[in-house]
């Protein structure tokens, strides 16, 4: 970091680090929402949609899809907009760039792309993990990106898997290897300015099917073994958000049906919470994979997730897509919030963890 950023950060971070009795609640709302969105270029209706949402306070972040990339220089033109629409509170400008298949940045657009976590394990050191991760990391913080969605904490202990396994993104299936490695992508994202988010909680390496297609029961599957890398990256400090999956097992269960991890109380404020100690940012795993929107309505889902203890609702916005989707799931909080004293707290609570961390933004 140059010295003038270095004293830029250090203006900020006191008026980032405690705003909250300047935020009205419905403003603290906002930031627990992040979308995704239609276009590829500053001009397009979605951004613009996206750009007067950010401006409102109705939104805390967004997400982009390869099909949001028509080149660099566009990307870097719609991230500045996005930063300039919220300037006191920088929005979280996020995707999911692991290498390998998971990329939103390719070499179509001139991006250097680098292999699959298995890959990079397979033929590298940590140290040398991470100087490969350092320079992506550089080159998506120059994009104006705050936050890639990574690394992988699942343990590849199912061969079959159809998410994890199937695309080489776990690094091992030997929990201490996996952290790490994770740890490596941590600390080279962290040095690019970049904020990271452990995926997916509580482990999705063994499960038998895919989540974004429909439900996924991993009580015979799953182990302990697979909260490891979370215990161990959260006892270090290594954790700056965790992303939680949509995974049903039935010994976590609330009496509350088959409800998925991201909606409930037992994983989060439970296990993620208590019994791993993580006060920092809960995330989503995206909200209109078919493990949710195939059993539960918008206003279940936000309701519940917040109620489970999730901080930032994450909706990719591709299943129905609808450039007023940040307006609904706030109303839907604020409508809950009104009738009900123990959720605003919630939302105030998620509040203060997102901008502690957005204070850490570059």
């Amino acid at each position: 970091m140059s010295v003038l950023r270095l004293l830029c950060a250090l203006i900020v971070l006191p008026f980032l680090a405690q705003p909250a009795a300047a935020a009205t609640l419905e403003e603290m709302a906002g930031q627990m929402i992040l979308v995704g969105f239609e276009g590829d270029a500053p001009a397009d209706a979605g951004v613009k949609a996206v750009v007067s949402d950010l401006e409102a306070g109705r939104l805390g972040g967004v997400m982009y899809l390869k099909k949001n990339v028509s080149s660099l220089q566009t990307v870097r033109e719609m991230n500045g907009i996005f930063r300039a629409a919220s300037p006191d509170l920088p929005p979280f400008i996020t995707l999911d760039q692991e290498g390998g298949a998971v990329e939103r940045l390719t070499r179509d657009v001139g991006f250097t792309e680098i292999p699959n976590a298995e890959t990079v394990a397979a033929n590298n050191t940590p140290e040398q993990a991470e100087a490969i991760y350092a320079r992506m990391a550089e080159s998506i913080a120059e994009q104006g990106f705050s936050v890639n969605f990574g690394p992988v904490a699942d343990l590849n202990t199912n061969p079959e898997n159809q998410i994890i396994a199937r695309f080489g993104r776990a690094f091992s299936a030997d929990p201490m290897v996996v952290i790490d490695y994770d740890a490596a992508f941590v600390r080279a994202h962290r040095a690019a300015g970049l904020v990271t988010a452990l995926k997916h909680f509580p482990g999705h390496g063994s499960s038998t099917a895919d989540s974004h297609e429909g439900f996924v029961d991993i009580t015979r599957s799953w182990s302990p073994d697979e909260l490891e890398p979370y215990r161990v990256l959260i006892a270090e400090d290594m954790a700056d958000m965790v992303m939680v999956g949509h995974l049903y097992h039935a010994d976590y269960a609330n009496g509350d049906g088959e409800t998925p991890s991201s909606l409930s109380s037992r994983w989060i404020d439970g296990v993620l919470r208590d019994e791993l100690g993580f006060d920092g940012v809960v995330i989503s795993d995206d909200l209109e994979m078919g493990a949710i929107r195939e059993h539960f309505s918008l206003e279940d889902t936000v309701v519940k997730a917040v109620r489970a203890g999730m901080d930032i609702l994450l909706f990719s916005n591709t299943a129905d897509y609808r450039p007023g989707l940040a307006r609904e799931v706030l109303d839907i909080l604020m409508s809950e919030a009104a009738s009900d004293q123990a959720f605003a707290d919630r939302i105030e609570d998620s509040y203060r963890r997102i901008v502690a961390l957005k204070a850490r933004v570059q």
